[in-house]
């Protein structure tokens, strides 16, 4: 099992920052697990359609990550309805 390094995007940062801090918490930890076991979130990650990208569910928030090797870029992070609007 390998583990998977993390980047957050300058845009997923910022709304980390914003959304309150219990929220943030738990979204952190939820792509922590992920990143160390992807088998145990499969249920909450599906690839995305019409763009490229993996969505991870935690509650009522997305987050938006692309796989590149040894590392999980983490794109975007927001709530449920308006994550997926360009």
């Amino acid at each position: 099992m390998r583990v998977l390094d993390i980047a957050y995007s300058r845009d997923a940062v910022k709304s980390l920052r914003r959304m309150p801090a219990n929220e943030a918490k738990r979204v952190r930890q939820k792509i922590e697990v992920y990143a160390r076991d992807p088998a145990s979130q499969a249920n909450n990650v599906v690839q995305l359609k019409g763009r490229d990208g993996f969505r991870l569910r935690v509650g009522n928030w997305r987050v938006i990550f692309d796989k590149q090797g040894n590392v999980m870029a983490i794109l975007a992070i927001g709530p449920r309805g308006s994550i997926y609007e360009d």
